[in-house]
């Protein structure tokens, strides 16, 4: 909104068009998003310690966890709160991308709050049945997947462009495999994968933003690439026709998580809950949708990939043989319930996922 007044004006006060070069844009939508959130969170979390708002802790999780019960649960709203203002603020509203990136925060976002919701109202850890939960989930990736489909038929396709339906493989030059309509198929489980394995990963503190922040980065840089031709053309990297414009919701993200983590890292004083981590994990499967980099985000986001992995291990051993491959899932409480002390779990999953932040900008150039 910001943007588009600064436009309007700018003939008359030319000198604030420093304000709308994208690398102002992304600057500026970051530090939005951490001072809206960074103002938001105390009064925020004092009103919801007043109505006892807290976090159901399961009677089976490791006993360290029962201290935490209480603690103000569904701070996840605030970060989509705050993303969604810093990228309105400062985004070019005529982007189509942004609109798809909006339904996903906001659709994925309702079906985590009523996840939460329940979950507070019943005082347990049971919310949303698993059954319900997958049908929001998969009805609003249908739909995010049907209007970027519609959005981007309109678009001229370029030599290096990649058309809908189109997947790239990464660290392999110009391989790219087409799916036809079975990509909606693929996407739908790209989008509710990438959210559900984050929800997952949010079980300690600190742990599952340090990884978002490191995915919403790397997707920034990528982004970027794939919207500029002229990179692009040097890199002989694919297109994707206007993503540059999702580098400034990207970075409203960022800002957002940067903003939570003050509030969140060891000891908690807030918890995102399902309300943050389910739209978290559906904006950055929607980004690696729309520019093209679903397979790469196995490895930008290898952490999410274990966590997810070492659930379905541990059921799948348990139902075919009785016997747990960890001591608990997910693999953070295996660390835990090896005494490895939280913070010290919670860095190294940071660590690498910023190696593998790294590795995926690196495949820019490793193929």
């Amino acid at each position: 909104m910001i943007y588009q007044l600064i436009l309007t004006i700018s003939k008359q006060y030319p000198e604030l068009n420093a304000f709308t070069y994208l690398s102002s844009r992304l600057i500026l939508s970051m530090l939005t998003a951490i001072l809206i959130s960074m103002f938001l969170y105390p009064p925020v979390i004092r009103w919801l310690r007043s109505i006892k708002l807290g976090q159901p802790i399961r009677e089976l999780g490791p006993s360290s966890h029962f201290e935490k019960k209480g603690t103000p649960t569904m701070g996840g709203l605030i970060i989509i709160l705050s993303t969604l203002m810093g990228a309105l603020l400062w985004s070019d509203l005529s982007n189509p991308h942004l609109w798809t990136l909006l339904f996903v925060a906001v659709s994925f976002g309702v079906v985590g709050f009523l996840d939460d919701y329940l979950k507070i109202s019943r005082k347990s850890s049971e919310g949303l049945s698993s059954r319900l939960k997958m049908v929001g989930l998969v009805a609003a990736s249908g739909v995010a997947l049907l209007w970027h489909w519609h959005v981007t038929s309109g678009y001229p396709v370029q030599p290096s462009g990649m058309a809908f339906g189109s997947v790239n493989i990464p660290f392999l030059k110009d391989t790219v495999v087409d799916l036809g309509p079975w990509y909606f198929l693929f996407g739908i489980l790209v989008l509710v994968g990438t959210s559900n394995a984050v929800n997952l990963t949010d079980g300690l503190d600190g742990l599952v933003i340090g990884p978002v922040m490191t995915c919403a980065s790397a997707l920034t840089v990528l982004s970027y690439v794939t919207g500029h031709l002229l990179i692009a053309k040097y890199l002989y990297y694919h297109t994707v026709p206007f993503s540059g414009e999702i580098t400034v919701f990207l970075s409203a993200v960022v800002g957002a998580s940067i903003g939570f983590l003050w509030y969140n890292t060891w000891p908690a004083q807030v918890f995102m809950g399902d309300s943050g981590s389910l739209p978290l994990g559906g904006i950055i499967a929607t980004v690696a949708v729309i520019t093209g980099h679903e397979i790469l985000l196995i490895v930008m986001g290898g952490v999410f990939v274990v966590e997810a992995a070492s659930v379905i291990l541990q059921v799948g051993s348990y139902k075919l043989t009785k016997r747990r491959i960890f001591r608990m899932a997910p693999i953070h409480h295996h660390f835990e319930k090896a005494g490895w002390p939280e913070q010290k779990i919670t860095i190294r999953a940071w660590i690498i996922s910023l190696m593998l932040a790294l590795l995926s900008v690196l495949s820019l150039k490793l193929r």
